[in-house]
């Protein structure tokens, strides 16, 4: 029975591992993408990218939190290779692509979760989903507005500004 326990705990542990090794991913493509975004002077586009990021860190450490509570080690690798030099509309889409990919892959882990008897980190996903949610949404409905208007919808934003001052995130700000 203890054995069994064990490995359930394990089952868990690798999933919180790989979510964080993809919120670890998310944080660096999307400072980057800040930058870029606020190299180009897209202010408005690099300052929700950057709150969006700050959103992917709080996760990240969510992740990591709960690992250390099943007497697990928290990775520190990130899932992947950050893109740069995307173009603006490329970014958008790119990043609906992932967030869609973190919703699906996280509604996996909450059923090993659940197989493994663990409500509460299935519920910690279901939080997070909701708010990988947001981020897709707020993607879709950019990429939407760029395909749409294009260069029109761009100039809108050129010149605008990027600092978010002190910031708890894109979701969390949002609702404050």
């Amino acid at each position: 029975m203890a054995v069994n326990k064990k490995n359930r705990k394990e089952k868990v542990i690798e999933v919180l591992n790989k979510a964080r090794s993809m919120e670890l991913f998310a944080v660096h493509q999307y400072m980057n993408q800040h930058y870029s975004l606020d190299d180009k002077d897209y202010g408005e586009l690099a300052a929700n990218m950057k709150l969006i990021a700050i959103d992917e860190m709080r996760h990240a450490e969510s992740f990591a939190e709960r690992i250390k509570q099943l007497g697990g080690e928290p990775t520190t690798q990130k899932d992947g290779n950050v893109k740069t030099g995307e173009a603006v509309l490329a970014i958008y889409e790119n990043d609906a692509g992932r967030e869609d990919a973190t919703i699906e892959a996280y509604n996996q882990f909450i059923k090993v979760c659940e197989d493994a008897g663990d409500k509460i980190t299935a519920r910690l996903f279901e939080r997070i989903i909701d708010e990988e949610q947001a981020h897709l949404d707020y993607y879709e409905n950019t990429a939407g507005h760029i395909k749409t208007l294009g260069d029109t919808y761009l100039a809108k934003i050129a010149g605008t500004p990027s600092d978010t001052g002190p910031s708890k995130g894109f979701v969390t700000g949002a609702s404050a």
